[in-house]
């Protein structure tokens, strides 16, 4: 049977304060060290969001894990930050949620010491709309809907730049802002959390959405985006990380391995028809 557990509130609460209380520790710490070595036969807990990270999870539970020997536990959280804070003051063991720009940023301005492990799919970053049915249907004067978070923004102005609608200043990358809009061609912009952006469809003309909020949001990046991020070369797959120093951590190893399998691969291509794309490997 399926067992999903919810962060309430309160853990989050607390999560948050043990951050403030231990992010300048490291996991080479001696008694870090020793509990992810004592924890072989414990569950592994990992924190991941609903869609589709947590479904790939719970196949693995549910298929792959017990003949395995691996243990898994797995906790949804709706948000980009929580999965991260949880995983450096142990409450979880272990994220699956992100890719690695975001977490590159998030370690910076965290003073975290998250790691990836291993690459599972990527989740292409789509446009919508809810009346505008083409890119060149989008005119002067509309609004566009975008991610606030630095990476998943940049990642979002990126797409618009390659379909034409926005001009920004050379070598900006993915780290681009609305301030480096060099030509927004007549267009406004709506910058909002990633996970809210879905719910803003009906409020502007179109929106940039991360592909598991919109398979969340009943939306097909493959069918239903009018631009989509090209798979090729993209760097955005997202991975299972850990703290650093628990990468070797044998349950880790397992999952890690249960993620890069065939078994894994067919579900991924079955239940999301290229709205979700299998890229395993070791992280860029």
């Amino acid at each position: 049977m399926r067992k999903n557990i919810k962060l309430t509130a309160g853990i989050a609460t607390a999560a948050a304060l043990a951050l403030g209380l231990s992010a300048c520790g490291t996991s080479s710490d001696p008694s870090s060290s020793k509990d992810a070595a004592g924890a072989a036969d414990k569950p592994l807990v990992v924190a991941a969001s609903p869609t589709p990270h947590a479904d790939i999870l719970n196949y693995v539970k549910d298929h792959l894990a017990e003949k395995a020997g691996l243990k898994l536990e797995v906790k949804e959280f709706t948000d980009y930050v929580l999965p991260n804070t949880a995983t450096e003051t142990g409450q979880v063991d272990a994220n699956f949620f992100q890719h690695k720009p975001y977490l590159d940023d998030f370690n910076k301005k965290n003073n975290t010491h998250i790691v990836p492990v291993v690459d599972v799919h990527l989740e292409p970053l789509g446009l919508y709309s809810k009346n505008i049915k083409s890119v060149k249907d989008i005119k002067a004067g509309q609004t566009i809907a975008v991610p606030n978070d630095t990476t998943n923004g940049g990642r979002a102005l990126q797409l618009l730049a390659e379909n034409g609608l926005i001009t920004l200043k050379p070598g900006v990358g993915t780290n681009a802002r609305i301030s480096d809009i060099t030509d927004k061609k007549g267009l406004e912009f709506k910058e909002l959390e990633a996970a809210t952006v879905p719910r803003a469809l009906n409020d502007v003309d179109a929106a940039v959405i991360n592909g598991n909020y919109a398979i969340e949001a009943d939306l097909s990046p493959a069918k239903d985006a009018i631009a989509l991020e090209k798979a090729d070369g993209n760097p955005y797959a997202n991975f299972l990380a850990v703290k650093e120093g628990n990468e070797k951590d044998a349950r880790v190893q397992k999952l890690a391995k249960l993620l890069n399998s065939p078994e894994v691969k067919k579900y991924i291509e079955d239940t999301y028809k290229g709205s979700v794309i299998p890229a395993f490997g070791a992280p860029q």
